[in-house]
């Protein structure tokens, strides 16, 4: 079950173990203080106390809450041949990823999502992790290194300038290990986004895949990175060894390999060889070095050039695994199939002797630590009073007095809706075997559930129908699993896609999308017979896309989502919003002028004053390469809020994650402890898909 660390830790917003530290700029950068950047980006008036209520917004992070991640090594022999079993480097709780070796044994720095962000810590053999200096109002920190006494990471507390929109917040930062009171120094110059670090061995050069200072173009496969090389004396003075790549590794001071797609398709390992002599531009071009047939990625080179240990889906085969490549026999050595040939393995990493070659992997079911994970989790927060939540699920929605919460479990395997308390303890089953998504709690009737029921994401003519469930309140009692309800189908028969139902504040009517003209808009339904007497009406009409309608705790505006502005571009979305009669249609501009043209943005939802909407964007770009992660559709996806005049643009959450379906309420949530929760929690299964452009 969860550790009583963990309890504690989901009871309040977590604390920075350094608050202390100031941010510099190497060379002649310089950056104006970490929280006023901030504000100044994403205020669009600068006013400083324009800030949303307080309460607490709980989302859904595709596959997030299951990955179970720990760092784990093998010991090599000289046949390049592991031993019979890994060990765990990590103690089990939360998520433990992206690791490198600190010395020639068992001590490595890695990324842990234990105080509801990424943050850096080190562990050594049989010892706690001990968390290392970290910008207390970074949301992200990524990609650590230890070398010569200094910490280099990647971390998005600055925001980019001049444009605060599609544009990555990442950049590489430096600091001392054991500085409390040190300075954490920008080493990527302002206006420039560097991802994927890797530091030379004699700490002389350091390699990025950067984006430079142009805007993020819409790519998530493959970035459209450059592997970039400078001296952390003069990071101004950038070479380009390579206009393609990414996850840039060292061998010695002089050989660089990193990943690529080939001419062929085949992800593929490059090197560049950098000249003897100082950097220089005039350098040979990247040369491949894996063949083709077989996809490798996120290489680390083996410290005597001889061989490269890289992640790699071969054809037929379900699961990542990692092997060593010999680059002078070119030969492939297998080492994680052998001995966890069901699980995904990520981002190899090789100590300084070559002796031990680590990774992550999903922890598994039987070893110790964390083998469930909870029902709401705490996500660190920059804005402050207003609390973030992780659901297990997706898609929900609070009782009218707060004390529950509908969502929609699993929209694959465990289909229909669930209800759990607010406090994250138990759950029922209200409706189970059916697809359903989007849900909608009746702010009158406390009895009453609206939900989709059909498959998501469908054509205008599948059939998706609006659904109101009832059942009995007094049954949301500790002695009862399942819920007995009834369901009653709101739309006639052959409408066609009838999703995303919202209701009005006076519980009377519904609001929700129709594929019934053979376009999706918004239509009006009464909220007890549907439109079995007549009482439906359109509020949208047009050639487009609108879609996931939220009604307004005043009544007085409806907004949803919609390409009305460019009905022939399915892949771009603004907000609009209008009152329940038709009247006052009008779009919130949140990017502003010819950049809103490129806006993604979704699941909106108002706060209970009726002045600001959360939503999910595609504003803030790629937060970290998609290819080193499990599988997210979306991974631009993150939580936003703006006023409804469209000032007062904030972001929330900033990870490598695609977060959606968030929901608003008005108090604080406090959780429950683990002698007061309900033993129903999922096991971790650690079935997450691949990416699913990897073919």
């Amino acid at each position: 079950m969860l550790t009583s660390l963990r309890h504690a830790i989901r009871k309040r917003p977590p604390l920075p173990f350094y608050s202390n530290h100031r941010v510099t700029t190497s060379s002649s950068y310089s950056s104006p203080n970490t929280l006023s950047n901030t504000t100044k980006f994403f205020n669009s008036h600068s006013e400083l106390t324009m800030l949303p209520p307080s309460g607490t917004i709980v989302f859904n992070t595709v596959g997030r809450p299951q990955y179970g991640f720990d760092i784990f090594s093998v010991e090599l022999n000289n046949h390049h041949h592991a031993a019979s079993a890994d060990r765990r480097l990590t103690d089990g709780i939360s998520i433990n990823y992206n690791a490198q070796f600190v010395d020639e044994n068992d001590s490595v720095v890695f990324v842990s999502e234990r105080t509801g962000s990424p943050r850096l810590y080190l562990t050594r053999s049989e010892s706690k992790p001990q968390p290392l200096p970290y910008v207390p109002s970074s949301l992200f920190h990524d990609r650590p290194i230890i070398k010569h006494g200094k910490l280099y990471f990647i971390s998005t507390h600055q925001p980019p300038e001049p444009e605060p929109v599609f544009k990555s917040w990442t950049a590489v930062y430096s600091t001392a290990v054991d500085g409390v009171e040190g300075v954490v120094t920008r080493i990527t110059p302002k206006g420039v986004v560097d991802y994927s670090p890797a530091v030379s061995l004699t700490g002389k050069f350091i390699a990025v895949a950067s984006h430079g200072s142009g805007q993020w173009r819409g790519d998530f496969r493959e970035l459209e990175t450059e592997i970039v090389v400078f001296s952390e004396s003069e990071p101004e003075n950038r070479v380009v060894v390579s206009e393609r790549g990414g996850w840039p590794t060292w061998s010695q001071d002089k050989t660089i390999f990193f990943h690529r797609i080939a001419e062929d398709g085949w992800w593929s390992i490059f090197r560049v060889d950098l000249s003897d002599s100082e950097l220089s531009q005039s350098l040979d071009p990247p040369v491949r070095v894996t063949p083709a047939g077989i996809h490798c990625f996120t290489p680390a080179a083996m410290h005597d050039g001889k061989c490269i240990a890289v992640a790699t889906r071969r054809p037929g085969r379900r699961f990542r695994h990692i092997e060593i490549f010999d680059l002078e026999l070119q030969k492939f050595y297998p080492i994680t199939e052998t001995i966890n040939p069901s699980f995904n393995h990520y981002n190899p990493f090789v100590s300084g002797n070559s002796r031990y070659l680590g990774y992550h992997r999903f922890r598994g079911e039987s070893t110790h630590g964390e083998s469930t994970y909870p029902h709401l989790d705490p996500v660190q927060s920059p804005v402050q009073n207003l609390h973030l939540l992780r659901l297990n699920g997706s898609f929900p929605i609070f009782s009218p007095c707060g004390d529950f919460i509908a969502f929609n479990h699993d929209l694959d395997f465990n289909r229909g809706v669930k209800i759990i308390r607010s406090n994250g303890s138990k759950r029922w089953t209200l409706l189970k075997g059916r697809m359903c998504f989007y849900n909608s709690w009746s702010p009158t009737e406390k009895h009453v559930i609206y939900t989709s029921i059909g498959p998501i994401f469908e054509s205008v003519s599948k059939t998706v129908e609006i659904a109101r469930i009832e059942f009995e309140p007094d049954h949301l009692t500790n002695d009862l699993k399942e819920i007995p309800s009834k369901v009653k189908i709101l739309t006639k028969e052959g409408t066609g896609n009838n999703a995303f139902p919202s209701c009005s504040p006076d519980g009377r009517s519904i609001v929700f999308r129709s594929g019934r003209s053979g376009h999706k808009n918004l239509y009006i339904v009464d909220a007890v017979d549907g439109e079995f007497n007549g009482g439906l009406r359109r509020l949208t009409e047009g050639a487009w896309i609108d879609t996931m309608p939220c009604w307004s705790p005043k009544g007085d505006l409806i907004a949803f989502s919609s390409n009305m502005h460019n009905p022939g571009n399915p892949e771009v979305f603004g907000i609009y919003v209008v009152k329940p009669d038709g009247s006052g249609l009008r779009r919130i501009e949140v990017a502003k002028g010819a950049e809103a043209d490129r806006e993604r943005l979704n699941h909106v939802f108002f706060s209970s004053d009726g002045e600001w909407l959360v939503f999910t964007a595609n504003l803030g770009g790629v937060t970290a390469e998609p290819v080193s992660l499990p599988n997210q559709f979306q991974p631009y996806g993150d939580l936003y809020v703006v006023r409804v005049d469209g000032s007062g643009l904030r972001r929330l959450t900033c990870n490598a994650y695609e977060n959606g379906t968030p929901t608003w309420h008005d108090g604080v949530l406090e959780l429950c402890s683990e002698n007061e929760e309900e033993r129903d929690s999922d096991l971790l299964t650690g079935t997450f898909q691949e990416p699913l452009w990897i073919n």
